[in-house]
C-alpha cells in the first residue's frame, strides 16, 4: 500500500473509531437519563469530547438516537445468522428465534427499555425522524435473514403446508417478540403482575405457538 492510500486508510479508521466511541456514550448516557432529557452536551461530556466535535458528526440527537437503535440490532443480525446458518429444519429453527427472544426478555431489560422508547419517540415525532434509513435499513437485514429461514420450511416437511407459511411465521414471530418485550417493560408495574412468572408464559405461548406450525 502506498504513503497516500495508507494515511486515507488510517484517517477512515480513525473517523470510524471517533464514531462508535460517541454512539456508545450516548447509549450509557440514554439509559441513565432516557431520550426526552439527554442533551448533546451530555453526550459530548460522556465521549470526553467538545461539543463542536459531536456535532460535526451529527449535526442533530435524532441522528445519534438512530445510530444507537441502528447498533442495537447488530446483536439481533448476528443471532439470526447463526440460526440460518447451522444446521436444522425450519422448525428447530424457528424454536431456536423463540429462546433466544425469552433469554433476551430475562436478560437485556435496559435494551428493551431503549427500543421501546426509541419506537415511541420516532412515532410521536411531528417532523420526519432524521436518519432512519440507517435503521431502517439494519431492520431489512433481519427481515431478509429471516425470510430465508422461512423459506427453508417450504422444503424440509417440518412446517405444516395447509397454512400461507410466510404469513404465518411472520405473525407469530411478531407477536411473541412484541409479547416478550411488554413483559420485561410491564415486570415492575403491579396491576400487570401474574402469579405466573413471565418466563413462564413466554414458554407456554412458544409452545402453542409451536404446536400450530409443525407438521405432524
Amino acid at each position: 500500500m502506498d504513503p497516500k492510500s495508507r494515511l486515507e486508510k488510517e484517517r477512515l479508521e480513525g473517523k470510524q473509531k471517533r464514531i462508535i466511541e460517541m454512539v456508545e456514550a450516548a447509549d450509557r448516557v440514554f439509559a441513565r437519563k432516557g431520550l426526552e432529557k439527554t442533551t448533546m452536551q451530555d453526550i459530548a461530556d460522556e465521549a470526553s469530547i467538545g461539543i463542536a466535535t459531536l456535532f460535526r458528526y451529527f449535526p442533530k440527537k435524532d441522528r445519534i438516537i438512530v445510530a444507537v437503535a441502528a447498533k442495537s440490532l447488530e446483536s439481533n443480525l448476528v443471532v439470526f445468522q447463526e440460526v440460518l446458518d447451522k444446521p436444522g429444519t425450519c422448525y428447530e429453527k424457528i424454536e431456536h428465534l423463540f429462546d433466544t427472544f425469552i433469554a433476551f426478555n430475562e436478560q437485556k431489560e435496559s435494551r428493551i427499555k431503549f427500543i421501546e422508547s426509541f419506537e415511541t419517540y420516532v412515532a410521536q415525532s411531528t417532523e420526519p425522524f432524521e436518519g432512519m434509513e440507517v435503521y431502517n435499513a439494519a431492520s431489512k437485514q433481519l427481515v431478509d435473514i429471516y425470510y430465508k429461514i422461512i423459506e427453508t420450511g417450504k422444503t424440509d416437511g417440518s412446517i405444516r403446508t395447509d397454512i400461507p407459511i410466510t404469513d404465518t411465521l411472520s405473525t407469530l414471530s411478531n407477536v411473541f417478540g412484541i409479547f416478550a418485550k411488554k413483559l420485561s417493560l410491564h415486570r415492575s408495574i403491579l396491576m400487570l403482575e401474574s402469579n405466573v412468572p413471565s418466563e413462564t408464559q413466554l414458554l407456554i405461548l412458544k409452545n402453542i405457538f409451536l404446536s400450530y406450525i409443525k407438521n405432524d
